[in-house]
């Protein structure tokens, strides 16, 4: 019988339970985006699939919100160096600190052990 797919795996540690949430409201977020009317970046999007990956206990999950994080974090980082540290923050500062915590979260030393046990 396959194992039941789930959202959200109150199992895992706190660190992986922040991420999968931190991911799936900055997917939920770039869904917005959507609605009205702007384009959000395909990184964001991919985030939800990685809280996804990351709930159902699959290594393919962690290392894609490993990838696109840090990806999220210099897209961010070079708009701070375009136009510069005050316009930068106004930008994308509150986005900036979202991707810097979830970068965080992901290579704790909690979830990386976690995930090198027990994930396929």
């Amino acid at each position: 019988m396959a194992e039941p797919r789930r959202w959200f795996d109150p199992s895992q540690p706190q660190t992986l339970q922040g991420a999968v949430m931190l991911s799936y409201l900055i997917a939920a977020l770039g869904l917005l985006w959507l609605l009205f009317g702007a384009y959000p970046s395909v990184i964001s999007l991919g985030l939800g699939a990685a809280g996804y990956g990351v709930a159902n206990e699959k290594r393919w999950g962690y290392r894609l919100g490993i990838v696109l994080a840090g990806l999220s974090v210099l897209l961010f980082l070079s708009v701070f160096a375009d136009v510069g540290l005050v316009s930068g923050f106004r930008l994308v500062g509150i986005n900036l600190v979202f991707t810097l915590v979830l970068v965080a979260l992901y290579l704790h030393p909690q979830s990386r052990e976690y995930q090198r046990v027990w994930f396929k």
